[in-house]
């Protein structure tokens, strides 16, 4: 892990050799908590970038209390890795730590990424659902971090 603020991924390297998927995106997933018998829909801002086939995702820390990483490898349109998310320490899960599997397509544009991810639940079930991540720019600039580097506004709910 880094520091309290920033981001918890080494530092890009020069922009020529990164993918065209690097940049900094709004990830949305949406699970149902069994225990308050209701769905809940999750963002985080994330810095992605891409070397090659491989994409590493960090969330930037103050875009949400808790902490999302992806590691993820592209083959044409179609994404597929492992996600981890620590929990808000203070929040319902009292900084436990939930992983899975996560399957995304790209749209042709490159600037949309949709799919399901899958994972364990708190009674040791296997839960899925819609993860979506959306790209806000491709300047990774400490500048644009810094822009992003606060919670995202409210998602739509359904």
């Amino acid at each position: 892990m880094g520091p309290a603020t920033g981001i918890w991924l080494p530092e890009p390297g020069p922009k020529a050799t990164q993918g065209p998927l690097t940049g900094i995106w709004l990830s949305t997933y949406e699970y149902t908590s069994s225990g308050r018998e209701q769905t809940y829909i999750d963002q985080h801002h994330v810095l992605l970038i891409q070397h090659g086939r491989k994409l590493q995702a960090r969330s930037l820390l103050g875009s949400a209390p808790s902490k999302l990483m992806m590691d993820l490898t592209i083959n044409g349109q179609v994404i597929t890795g492992t996600w981890t998310e620590e929990t808000n320490p203070a929040g319902y899960y009292q900084g436990s730590t939930y992983h899975g599997a996560i399957q995304l397509l790209s749209d042709p544009t490159g600037h949309h990424l949709t799919g399901q991810w899958v994972g364990f639940g708190r009674d040791f079930d296997v839960n899925a659902g819609p993860w979506k991540l959306e790209l806000l720019t491709t300047d990774t600039s400490p500048a644009a971090m810094t822009t992003y580097d606060q919670p995202p506004p409210p998602a739509d709910s359904h």
